[in-house]
């Protein structure tokens, strides 16, 4: 993958660093280790926005560059199937999420040992999931309901607990244990297996692999808030780990659920680890990690902006979640605390205030607009250079913001077009023809328009070589997207956020 923006992180130093920093980590352990994966394995976006340079896959990579013998669990809750939680970033439910997860990871070259069903107590969706899977070939085990978990340990380690769930039979001496975002079970299942391994005579080790937060960065640096940020829906909140300074004197960051489930964990181990405890003795929850991604760190301040930016590309996802019932109000109180604290508005990103004068600009140039909607854009590209595009009776103001954004980076002339009006209006024809409501093209459309003129145009043929130019640049738009547009954007690479505003359904 290229970066065409400003650089702020090396993967290919950090991944060296890490490479190592794992390798010390195993040789602690005589036996199995299972290795929670936090965050994302595959495309996280998060983090290469956050710090432009990071490769999205490179966890995966890494798990590669090991060179061992491993194999890849993964983890789902069948509560949160039931509730239908979705996965932002593909807009997609938990379900459908998990089979592109394993597509993915199969295609990456990684072995998958299973799927692990978390918390399972005979949900329907869980069930049709795991009818689904099996008859992919792939395996499924159902980990059940602890009553009153974590709080009984002597319960949890016994057959009416770990003991009651499905055992996970591998030979492979590194088990990754990854799963569909905070809440799937990924730490007990890790528990769980060291327990049932344990009572199989098997002495096994655990650690945890997470990305963020950034353990010897300030706990208040952007970076660390940009990981507030995405996990704000799920309450996370960063601090100091008070057992690590206890135990170490020296302050590191972690997060509540970790700090807060360490007794818990470290009580757990203890048990399990009674009889025969291997090398690797944890005093703290930072100690069971082992992040050196400020290694990877070669530019402060690109990465700080970077992690301020993301902290406002999260408001807007998050508003367009509340509008859709799945937030409450206090996420977005999370994150107004979130600017404040970093001392910036909803307008850090520029493309903000550029969309909205550009809507205003449709509505005094046009007068009225297509079913009476003014809309605007505004994309910032790799240099910093701002377009902006606006909805008229030809293209949607996003469509006009790619086009004019490739034409700028082309050197063509503002004034002269890459797709003729005369097939902009045909296509529009066509799409009244069929019952569109609007007969403006979006951007899909236009791509598909632009990709047929460059067949006889010049121009057209020039600034379509510039398409992937845009991949990492951000976009502001007034409205919400067409479906047909949120799919292209996504495989265009532009970070698209919105004011979400939709049309008004009049009261019967």
């Amino acid at each position: 993958m290229e970066f065409l923006g400003k650089i702020g992180f090396d993967t290919k130093k950090y991944l060296a660093v890490q490479k190592k920093a794992i390798e010390n980590r195993l040789a602690q352990f005589s036996g199995k280790l299972y290795l929670e994966f936090g965050g994302k394995l595959l495309d996280d976006f998060h983090a290469s926005r956050t710090l432009p340079g990071y490769h999205p896959n490179t966890k995966a990579m890494l798990l590669k560059n090991l060179g061992k013998d491993l194999g890849i669990l993964y983890c789902v809750s069948a509560k949160q199937l039931e509730q239908g939680k979705i996965r932002g970033d593909w807009d997609m439910g938990y379900d459908l999420a998990t089979i592109k997860t394993l597509q993915d990871l199969a295609d990456f070259g990684l072995p998958v040992l299973g799927v692990v069903i978390n918390r399972f107590a005979q949900e329907e969706r869980a069930k049709t999931l795991e009818k689904r899977l099996r008859r992919m070939g792939v395996k499924v085990f159902k980990r059940y309901e602890i009553e009153e978990y974590p709080k009984r340990v002597e319960r949890i380690l016994s057959d009416h607990g770990y003991g009651r769930d499905d055992y996970i039979k591998t030979k492979k001496p590194l088990v990754v244990v990854w799963g569909a975002g905070g809440g799937s079970g990924k730490l007990s299942t890790c528990l769980g297996q060291l327990y049932q391994d344990a009572r199989r005579g098997i002495t096994s080790g655990y650690a945890k692999f997470e990305t963020f937060p950034v353990w010897n960065l300030p706990v208040n640096h952007p970076v660390n808030v940009a990981y507030e940020a995405a996990t704000a829906d799920l309450g996370d909140f960063n601090l100091i780990d008070s057992f690590h300074f206890q135990a170490y004197q020296e302050e590191a960051v972690n997060y509540n659920r970790d700090i807060e489930a360490f007794p818990i964990v470290k009580a757990i181990l203890d048990r399990i680890w009674a009889q025969k405890e291997p090398l690797c003795r944890y005093r703290s929850p930072t100690d069971m990690g082992f992040n050196v991604l400020k290694e990877g760190i070669v530019d402060e301040k690109v990465i700080s902006e970077a992690a301020k930016k993301e902290v406002v590309f999260y408001l807007f996802r998050y508003r367009q979640e509340y509008q859709k019932g799945l937030i409450d109000q206090k996420v977005l109180k999370k994150m107004a605390f979130l600017l404040d604290k970093l001392g910036i508005s909803e307008e850090y990103l520029k493309t903000v205030p550029l969309a909205r004068k550009a809507e205003k600009m449709a509505k005094k140039k046009l007068g009225k607009g297509e079913n009476g909607v003014f809309c605007g854009a505004a994309i910032e590209l790799s240099g910093g250079h701002m377009v902006v595009g606006k909805n008229s009776p030809l293209l949607h103001a996003e469509t006009a913001a790619i086009l004019n954004a490739i034409k700028f980076l082309a050197g063509i002339p503002d004034d002269l077009d890459l797709i003729s009006k005369s097939i902009i209006k045909q296509i529009g024809y066509f799409k009244k023809q069929i019952g569109e409501k609007s007969q403006s093209l979006n951007c899909s459309e236009a791509l598909l328009a632009l990709n047929v003129s460059a067949q006889t145009n010049t121009l057209a043929k020039k600034a379509q070589g510039f398409l992937p130019n845009l991949r990492g640049c951000f976009m502001h738009t007034t409205h919400e997207l067409s479906w047909p547009d949120k799919d292209i954007f996504k495989k265009l690479g532009v970070w698209v956020s919105t004011d979400s505003k939709t049309a008004k359904i009049r009261n019967i």
